[in-house]
Order: C-alpha cells, then sequence, then structure tokens
C-alpha cells in the first residue's frame, strides 16, 4: 500500500512571521547605499545606532559610527537632515576640540598624550573631515550653511586654534574647506573688540605658512569670500594674501599652487580701489610680465605651412657665352700696312662696337692695341698711349676718355664695348699657330688642354712664344708656358653661377622659349617655391591661462581710461560757470585725482614694456586673441600726455 503524503493544511500565517509581501512594499526614507551594509545603521529614526553611539562616549562605538559614516558620506545619496540627530552628533567632538581639546596639545607639542585624550582629537578630525565631505553634495552644503552652530564652529576654529601648530593642520585644512564649501553664505563681521579676527587667521596662513594644501585652501577660500560684495569692505591694498599670490606666481610647474593664486588676484584685482592701488605695487610691472609668460608658456601651436606657388614650367640652364671678337690673321694682315693713325682707326672699328652704359680701363684699351701691333714695331711703328686714348672721340663722338673721382681714381674710356662674335663658334676650337690649328672643336676645356700641351711639347726648342691666335708673350720656358695657355681659356668657361642659383629657368608662359631674343622683355616670373610659414593655435587655452587673461585685461582697461577731474565748486559746468564757495574736499580731490593718474601711468609703461612678449601669444578663441590685439596696438601708441 503506497504511502501518501499529508495534504498541507492552509492554515494563516502565525504572528511571530513577517509577511514578505509587507517587507517589499515599505518605502525606505535612507540613502540608498550601493551594498546595504549599512542599511539597519541608517533608519530614519531618533534612535538610530550610528547617532546614539556618536553620542555614547565610549572611544570604540564612536570610532565605529565614524567609520561608517566615512564611507557614506562619499555617496552623493547621502542626505544629512535623512537622519535625525546626525548633524548635532557630528557637531560635538570638532566643538570640544575648539573651545578646550586644543590648549593641552598646543602646549606641549613635544610630548605624547594620553590615549583617551588622543581618541577625542581624532573623534574630532573625523567629525569635522565627514561634514567636510557631505557638503560636497548641494544638499548638504545647505543645510550646514543654514545651521546655527555651523559658522561659529568654524570661526572660533580659526580664532582659537594656532595656525602655526602641525597638530592643528588637519583640523584647520578640513574647517577652511568646509567654509568653501558654504562661502557663498558666509559674511565676514568686523573686528570685534577683543580683536578677534577669522580673517586675520586666514591671511597670515597664507602669507606666512609653510604648508602647501593650507595655503591651496586658504587662497581658494579667500578667493571666493571675496567674490561677494558684502565681503568687499575687509579687503585691504597691502593684504598679505595678495603678497603670497604674487610670490607663487613663477611657481609654474605646481599647477594647483598657480591657478589658487591667479583666482585670488582675479577677485582682489575686479575691486577698482584694490585694482588702482596695486598699480603702485612695486611688484606691479613684474606681476604683468608673469601672467604674460604664462599665456606663452602654455599656449599649444603647430607649425603650418601654406605653399602659394602656382603651376611653372621650368627647363635646363643653357649656358651661353659669347666671346669677344680677336683678331684674325687676316685681319692683321690688312692693318699692318696702313698708316697710323689711319691704322688705329679701323682697328678700333673691327675691335670695339658704341655703347653709351659700358666703360673700360684705359690701360685695357691700351694693352688690347699693343698686344696686337707691338710683335711688328720694327716695319711698322705704333702710336703712343695718348694718342690711342685721344682717338677713340674720332672713330665713336660719344665716346670719351674721363677720370673718375676716388679714392682711388679710375682712368677710364666710357662708351665702348667690345664686338662680341656674331657667329656662336665652337667653345673649345684650337687657337694655336695663330689660330691656323687645323684640329676640330673639343669638347670640353680638359680636352682642349691636353691637346694644348702637345703643342708645346712638339717644339723642339726650350723657350718658345705663345702661338696663340695674336698672343704678345714672348718666349718663356716650357713650365711657364703650360700655366700661361689656361689664361686663354678663361673666356670659354662659363659664368660662375651663384650658390643659391637653381640649374633650372622658371617660365611664366606656356609657350614661352628659352633662350629668348630680347631678355630684358621677359616678363617676371611667378615664385617657384614659395612656403608660408606660421605657428596656430591648436587648442583653447587652460583655465589658468584664462584666469591670466582676465586679470591681464582688468589692469589694461584701467590704465588706459582717463581719469577725469571732477569739476571743482568754482569750475564751469556744461559751458556755465560755477557758484564760487570754498569746499574743503577740493584739495582731497585733486589728491585723489593725482594719486589715480599716476597709477595709470604706471601701468601704461608696464604694457610699454611687455608689448613684445604679448605679440607672441595666439589664442584661437577671435573674441580673446582681439582683446590680445586690442593691448598691443595701445601699447605701441606709447604713454598719452595726460
Amino acid at each position: 500500500m503506497a504511502l501518501q503524503t499529508p495534504a498541507r493544511a492552509t492554515t494563516a500565517t502565525p504572528s511571530f512571521y513577517r509577511p514578505y509581501t509587507q517587507q517589499q512594499t515599505t518605502q525606505r526614507v535612507g540613502p540608498n547605499v550601493t551594498d546595504d551594509y549599512e542599511r539597519w545603521y541608517t533608519d530614519a529614526t531618533p534612535s538610530n545606532r550610528m547617532v546614539l553611539s556618536l553620542r555614547c562616549g565610549i572611544h570604540a562605538e564612536v570610532g565605529w559610527a565614524l567609520d561608517r559614516l566615512h564611507r557614506l558620506c562619499t555617496n552623493d545619496q547621502f542626505i544629512l537632515k535623512t537622519i535625525p540627530g546626525l548633524t548635532e552628533a557630528l557637531f560635538e567632538w570638532p566643538e570640544w576640540y575648539v573651545k578646550e581639546g586644543h590648549q593641552e596639545f598646543e602646549q606641549y607639542p613635544f610630548f605624547i598624550m594620553s590615549a583617551d585624550e588622543e581618541k577625542k582629537r581624532r573623534h574630532a578630525v573625523e567629525s569635522l573631515s565627514i561634514l567636510r565631505n557631505s557638503a560636497i553634495n548641494e544638499p548638504n552644503a545647505h543645510e550646514l550653511a543654514s545651521h546655527v552652530r555651523m559658522q561659529q564652529l568654524l570661526f572660533d576654529a580659526l580664532i582659537n586654534l594656532n595656525p602655526d601648530s602641525e597638530i592643528n593642520t588637519e583640523f584647520l585644512l578640513n574647517v577652511i574647506e568646509l567654509l568653501q564649501a558654504i562661502s557663498q553664505h558666509v559674511v565676514l563681521s568686523q573686528i570685534s573688540k577683543d580683536g578677534k579676527d577669522p580673517l586675520t587667521t586666514l591671511l597670515h596662513i597664507a602669507g606666512h605658512s609653510s604648508n602647501r594644501s593650507l595655503i591651496i585652501a586658504t587662497l581658494n577660500l579667500l578667493s571666493q569670500l571675496f567674490s561677494n560684495a558684502a565681503n568687499l569692505s575687509r579687503l585691504g591694498a597691502e593684504s598679505l594674501a595678495l603678497s603670497a599670490a604674487i610670490r607663487y606666481l613663477p611657481l609654474s610647474m605646481d599647477k594647483p599652487l598657480v591657478e589658487a593664486s591667479l583666482n585670488y588676484l582675479y577677485a582682489h584685482l575686479s575691486h577698482p580701489p584694490m585694482v588702482k592701488a596695486f598699480f603702485h605695487h612695486h611688484l606691479m610691472s613684474s606681476t604683468l610680465r608673469i601672467l604674460v609668460s604664462l599665456l606663452l608658456s602654455e599656449q599649444a601651436e603647430e607649425k603650418v605651412s601654406v605653399d602659394v606657388a602656382v603651376n611653372v614650367r621650368t627647363i635646363p640652364v643653357v649656358a651661353m657665352v659669347t666671346p669677344d671678337h680677336d683678331l684674325t690673321k687676316e685681319e692683321i694682315d690688312r692693318l699692318l700696312p696702313l698708316p697710323e693713325p689711319q691704322r688705329c682707326y679701323e682697328w678700333m672699328r673691327i675691335m670695339f662696337v658704341a655703347k653709351a652704359e659700358s666703360e673700360m680701363t684705359q690701360v685695357d684699351f691700351w694693352n688690347l692695341y699693343k698686344d696686337a701691333f707691338t710683335p711688328y714695331t720694327e716695319r711698322y711703328p705704333v702710336l703712343v698711349a695718348s694718342d690711342v686714348i685721344k682717338n677713340v672721340n674720332v672713330v665713336f663722338p660719344q665716346a670719351q676718355a674721363m677720370v673718375l673721382p676716388g679714392p682711388p681714381q679710375r682712368f677710364v674710356v666710357r662708351g665702348v664695348d667690345r664686338r662680341k662674335e656674331t657667329e656662336d663658334g665652337p667653345r673649345f676650337k684650337c687657337q694655336w699657330d695663330r689660330s691656323q690649328c687645323s684640329s676640330p672643336a673639343f669638347g670640353s676645356a680638359g680636352e682642349l688642354y691636353d691637346h694644348l700641351l702637345h703643342h708645346i711639347d712638339a717644339t723642339g726648342v726650350p723657350d718658345s712664344p705663345c702661338l696663340w691666335a695674336s698672343c704678345p708673350v714672348p718666349p718663356v720656358s716650357k713650365a711657364r708656358l703650360r700655366p700661361h695657355v689656361l689664361t686663354h681659356m678663361s673666356g670659354l668657361q662659363p659664368p660662375a653661377k651663384h650658390a643659391s642659383q637653381d640649374d633650372t629657368v622658371t617660365l611664366s608662359v606656356g609657350d614661352e622659349t628659352y633662350p629668348m631674343a630680347d631678355p630684358t622683355q621677359r616678363p617676371p616670373p611667378p615664385p617657384r617655391n614659395v612656403t608660408i610659414t606660421y605657428q596656430r593655435p591648436t587648442a583653447d587655452p587652460p583655465s589658468t591661462s584664462l584666469t591670466a587673461l582676465l586679470i591681464i585685461r582688468i589692469l589694461f582697461r584701467t590704465s588706459f581710461v582717463a581719469t577725469d577731474l571732477a569739476p571743482r565748486a568754482d569750475g564751469e559746468r556744461f559751458g556755465f560757470p560755477g557758484v564760487v564757495m570754498e569746499d574743503e574736499g577740493d584739495s582731497t580731490t585733486n589728491e585723489e585725482y593725482t594719486y589715480e593718474a599716476e597709477g595709470e601711468r604706471k601701468g601704461r609703461r608696464a604694457f610699454v614694456g611687455v608689448r613684445r612678449m604679448m605679440e607672441g601669444v595666439r589664442i584661437a578663441d577671435e573674441t580673446l586673441m582681439s582683446w590680445v590685439d586690442e593691448m598691443v596696438g595701445a601699447a605701441y601708441d606709447g604713454l598719452p600726455q595726460l
């Protein structure tokens, strides 16, 4: 017989069980933590274990609660007011330390305190740290700013604690950062009768502290406090914070410190009386130079090259050498029998042409005549040099011999030039044996020189004259004749070319030919390789550069806006004479005007000194770049007289 399982009776759920459906519909008011680890300790009830642990006074329980709150306070869903009594409980330990707990630690800084006192101090620091982390969330910041105990606690901490004591550094850092979180609602009161003032402590920290974190936090706090118009009455022209901000500006590698210094400078100089007083500061010009240097160091640029050349046609260079005309054997034979000065006239007509802008020395002119006819003086006498020079005007009326002033003086014949060969003959043709050598033209100067050496070696005598064309050199040794013949080859070489000259010629017109009949009529060709290179900003400037530019802009606007003297009581107003009356304030007005005008002149001089540096500033944004251009242009206008 099979056993049957008895059916379960459908009875009501016993009272000691919690219905599952009822647990699901429960609406929680506390923060929604991710891991649910602290769910049981964040219930929104006055008997919350977290709050009770903070107030019980047992160090182990207090430490446990603070440890859990440290985990929760960084969550953006952690709201202080959802846990009743939590904010008041977190105030208790910091208030104890500010009022009495700090005294023993400051009195004996080189001794270790008891474990109980050290735990209390740690509870105070951790409680304040939790409040600071919670203030990052905007609802918590509003709640703390409106809490009656908040500002009193922070001000008492700044007044009572010794900022130079190392034991207070962490606590004061939390105080300053917490005060910064609620700075929009903080108004600095005037100094009390007993001389206690939280602002004095903040200025002391900024000006004299050696702790970098405290300096950065204090400068940031002061920047926000003085951004509130209600606190401007507490701003001083000789502030320690101003000196500290200027002192730390050159530390460009420390970005957080430089940014905090720039933020304070901007807040300080945004107040017109402060910027006018700053013009009389002995470090004003140096500060402006550092601000411009910061812009230059942080700008990101790239090198851009733009080719603006057009399409051109290039052809290889063809060296065209047109040699000067030398007398041929037939011309010499025809000239020799002629009497002088007829022979001189005919020789000039063969060797020269009229050219108004040309000139040659009288020595060269005479040497050409002498070299041509001196070898035949035994039979045909020659003219003297003075007669040859005088005959130039007979053949070429427009030419004249003259002396050009020196030093040194030059004796020239102006208006004539050597006649060129009418037909382009072979470049490397041998002219030995008085131009009677029958060898064909050679392909290079080297081949021609080797051929001339064969002529020299073929002579059987040790001394031989130069037989090149009409060369008049008398017989010399072969050792001297070999280098001499090189002088006849110089005219055959192409003209020397500059190192920067290209091997091609650029033509501007597609159907233009080269060489051309009249090179002087050649139109200017377009540039071949023209590249424009410049620096272009690649990204927007960082926040530090923008703040520095705003500070420079404030200084510029104040420097270059003329200050008009207010009308005196006995002066003219709108063209009408004023009523003459005694006013003791007139002298004060004049003194203020003189003070401000002198400050503006100093500011303008400072901008004139950095104008060349500002020319190197490049910003991608057109509006910001127009500011820089305006400041550079105004600086170049100089110092106007007021």
